[in-house]
């Protein structure tokens, strides 16, 4: 035997070998009831726990509805919905599990709930083309910041490293339904969402992430869609979103609110934003949707290095919103941050805006610190129009909630540039479908 074919064996040999290991663990042989009057939890668990031990594999859902509440993924394990599975986060409180995770950011807050967790695991994922459905309706806003504490998150993963969630179907969180916190080389493709049942329903939250790829999802959510965030130093990082259809009633792609570590090196292309078909419900936001990019540096940290490309925004009031504040608000009880962040370099090209809301766009900084170093290039922004003649705000709102509508409609009935240095503007149309009044640009303290 020559030894191409030597070679050729020895390869044949460890890929069946490593196929004879990855052996699967089949919840209802663990007890799993497929009927949603009965708890499968315990089952499920049982299942996850006997494939970690065991080096790793699938823990395969069956085709049929199960029940259940909290349950923990465990490093190794792939969990499989198979066509035609569902499962089902159970609407009783009793059924979830309190956890405190060790990671930095969270050490000081409470306890929290969620349907699927994992913290500090490596290569975990959630696969198939099954749902997992959290009836996130079955649980009441008993407070303003009760997220997370009597309304489960659907997915929760903590200090990960290596996570693949592909091919499934969420649905309706009691808040977020996907929180990402400093986790490495995070894969999400091909997934549907679908969020519009409660308070606080964002789609995707990635939390102080590096080295993420998010692609061909669509996402449906009544708070903000796409979401990156930074609740600690630790910053969101080498982020590639890609060919994504996402509508919200709120912020459709956002960096923010939280902004502790910042942002850096984060490319979206190919996106497209839309109003959503289902408008029966809306518990936060504008029919069709707040804004559909938002940049945002609040909390201290920097953004700098975002390319946006190749969009196309349908409705949203404030479709872009560059925004540098001073919110400064820790991620921890007595944090003290006593710098404002800095905002820069970054990219808006090949945008095309239609049926927007009349408040026009805006890239804004504070006195003495602007945002820099923005280009916009190839945009059309067209909205309905009918605005009339207004003066630059004089309140900076510099502590405020960042939000795209936080001034009402802008002097400028395309972009007001406020506070900023060096922003360019390449190819830019401004239509609107009414007679208005202001100006396609206003500048004001601008380099």
């Amino acid at each position: 035997m020559n030894n191409r074919k030597l070679l050729s064996a020895v390869a044949a040999l460890l890929i069946s070998t490593t196929m004879l290991q990855a052996k699967d663990y089949i919840i209802t042989e663990y007890g799993a009831a497929n009927d949603t009057t009965k708890l499968s939890t315990e089952a499920i668990q049982h299942a996850i726990d006997d494939c970690s031990k065991a080096g790793g594999g699938r823990v395969v859902v069956p085709t049929g509805n199960y029940k259940t509440g909290t349950i923990i993924l465990k490093s190794h394990v792939e969990l499989y919905l198979e066509h035609g599975a569902t499962l089902f986060g159970s609407t009783q409180l009793k059924d979830y599990k309190r956890l405190k995770p060790n990671y930095l950011s969270l050490r000081t807050q409470t306890e929290t709930i969620q349907l699927i967790y994992a913290a500090e695991a490596d290569d975990i994922a959630i696969t198939g083309s099954g749902t997992i459905d959290g009836r996130g309706k079955g649980f009441a806003k008993l407070s303003w910041n009760d997220e997370g504490i009597t309304r489960p998150h659907l997915l929760r993963f903590i200090d990960c490293r290596d996570v693949t969630v592909e091919g499934i179907t969420l649905r309706n969180s009691g808040c977020w339904m996907q929180h990402y916190l400093a986790c490495d080389r995070v894969k999400i493709h091909g997934i549907k969402i679908f969020n519009r049942n409660n308070y606080n329903n964002d789609a995707l939250d990635l939390d102080g992430c590096h080295d993420v790829v998010v692609s061909d999802i669509i996402a449906d959510s009544d708070d903000d869609g796409i979401t990156l965030k930074s609740t600690s130093p630790r910053m969101c990082e080498n982020i590639n979103i890609t060919n994504c259809v996402v509508s919200s009633h709120c912020n459709a792609i956002k960096l923010g609110t939280e902004t502790n570590g910042g942002f850096r090196n984060i490319n979206i292309h190919g996106m497209v934003v839309k109003p959503s078909a289902d408008q029966s419900s809306q518990y936060f936001g504008k029919k069709r949707g707040i804004c559909g990019i938002a940049l945002e540096i609040v909390d201290g940290g920097t953004l700098e290095n975002v390319n946006v490309s190749d969009i196309t925004i349908t409705g949203t009031e404030s479709p872009i919103f560059v925004r540098l504040a001073n919110r400064a608000r820790g991620y921890y009880e007595g944090q003290v941050i006593d710098s404002i962040g800095k905002l820069r370099d970054v990219s808006l090209s090949n945008i095309r805006i239609t049926d927007a809301g009349s408040y026009g766009c805006s890239i804004t900084g504070l006195p003495g610190h602007p945002v820099e170093n923005i280009t916009l290039d190839n945009i059309l922004l067209s909205h309905e129009g009918g605005g009339k003649n207004c003066p630059v705000p004089t309140d900076e709102k510099e502590k405020e909630y960042p939000e795209a509508t936080m001034w009402g409609p802008f002097p400028a009935k395309g972009f007001f540039v406020h506070h900023a240095r060096n922003i360019k503007f390449n190819n830019v149309e401004i239509r609107t479908t009414s007679p208005d009044e202001r100006p396609d640009y206003v500048k004001a303290d601008v380099e």
